[in-house]
């Protein structure tokens, strides 16, 4: 825009020039028209070949990061004509939450520049990265040529994975796993190291590739399968979330997922996750690091963008669920109802745990700014009825003997989320 104001003002001064220049026949003013239409000439042969012979490029260091990472993007221009440029600018546009930083230089006769660019990852999502474009203009700003080069692509960002030092996953009442990693002699899927042969030892447990490289019989080792898939519902319900930006519940809670899920995978389980949010989000279970990917690339898109209670998606998603497996509940909700469906899957022989995100103190956080979340001010009665309600709902997960971990902000899930044996190992540590 800036462009065409000034062209409109070069044109207006041309015009008045001449009118002025044939009406005085001044040689003074026509000297002037000349030189401005030359300038004008000039101007516009300078930008309309300013992006002739130029090669541009970037290159990103990943496509997938975490939250804390910094993106690297490395940028090559090189002209390969005898004109110099004496005037570039590179800008590529993004949604990122930091801006990739615009770039101006020049190159002289066949010049090359490259550089790189970090930009920190400060938010989980799916951003686009838009393809390269490169600009150039006259001294006088009265015209200007863009061209675009490359492709965009897509860079998800995963949520932080905190560790959980002290806690552990439920054991399975399943025949045939065990609750932690076990060397065992039988032969099981697990298979976690080799060995030199020892006579005994069977012949279909040899390790030919190992064999073949150390020139003598190496033998498989196994471990007993991990005990109890793990399963995690998150509850996207936005009538339920409070908080905003980091110190809300939604985000609060795909830190939880990630950490149990990361947990998870890490013991060699399988995971599975229920994410019903504007759509409904079922990944299978599986293990594996194809399945983290999977699973993190799930938790960098959701948000707290669903209207169906919790006590509905439980209903309908723990009839999946089978003897030895674990289910994870990872909510803010205070609507009891939710309680009762986990309650039955004792007798299944399905073990529960339950993150509970404390609503009010995610609504009453300072947010980074030192300012408190924007959430509705509710009344003092009606504030006094929510705390009342959460107190309700803890008691009735104890009577229930549901295991639960009050999910707080500004405290690390490592101190938050300890299990029994957890306790005794921070203890006797």
């Amino acid at each position: 825009m800036s462009a065409v104001v000034a062209r409109i003002e070069f044109l207006v001064l041309v015009a008045a020039l001449a009118v002025a220049a044939l009406s005085t026949g001044a040689d003074f003013l026509f000297f002037l028209l000349y030189l401005v239409t030359v300038v004008g000439a000039g101007a516009y042969l300078l930008t309309r070949f300013g992006l002739s012979n130029l090669e541009a490029g970037y290159a990103l260091g990943q496509l997938h990061g975490t939250v804390g990472d910094q993106l690297r993007i490395t940028y090559t221009i090189r002209s390969t004509g005898r004109v110099p440029k004496p005037w570039l600018e590179i800008e590529q546009p993004s949604n990122l939450p930091v801006a990739l930083p615009p770039r101006a230089l020049n190159l002289g006769s066949r010049g090359e520049r490259t550089w790189m660019v970090r930009v920190p990852l400060t938010r989980r999502g799916h951003y686009r990265i838009e393809p390269l474009e490169v600009r150039t203009c006259d001294p006088f700003g009265l015209f200007e040529a863009t061209a675009t080069v490359g492709t965009g692509a897509t860079l998800v960002v995963y949520p932080r994975v905190e560790a959980l030092p002290f806690w552990r996953l439920p054991a399975s009442s399943v025949e045939g796993t065990h609750a932690s990693r076990e060397r065992t002699h039988q032969t099981t899927p697990l298979v976690t190291s080799v060995r030199p042969y020892d006579p005994g030892d069977a012949f279909n447990r040899i390790h030919w590739p190992t064999t073949a490289r150390q020139q003598e019989l190496y033998v498989r080792e196994f471990d007993l399968e991990q005990a109890a898939d793990a399963w995690i519902f998150l509850d996207l319900d936005r009538s339920v979330h409070a908080g905003t930006g980091d110190e809300s519940t939604i985000e609060a809670a795909v830190r939880v997922a990630a950490a149990v899920g990361g947990r998870a995978l890490a013991e060699k389980r399988a995971l599975g996750l229920t994410a019903y949010g504007r759509h409904l989000a079922i990944l299978p279970a599986d293990r594996g690091p194809r399945q983290y990917q999977k699973f993190m690339a799930a938790l960098a898109g959701v948000q707290a963008d669903g209207d169906e209670p919790l006590v509905e998606i439980l209903s309908r998603g723990l009839g999946r669920m089978r003897r030895g497996m674990t289910a994870v509940v990872v909510t803010p909700s205070l609507d009891p109802r939710w309680i009762r469906p986990l309650a039955r899957l004792r007798s299944r022989g399905v073990a529960t745990v339950v993150c509970h995100l404390d609503p009010l103190a995610y609504e009453a956080a300072p947010r980074a700014d030192g300012r408190r979340s924007a959430s509705v001010p509710v009344e003092v009665a009606a504030h006094e009825g929510r705390r009342q309600a959460l107190h309700d709902l803890h008691r009735e997960l104890a009577e229930n003997d549901l295991a639960v971990h009050a999910i707080v902000p500004r405290v690390r899930l490592g101190e938050l989320m300890i299990s029994p044996g957890g306790v005794a190992l921070r203890r006797a540590g």
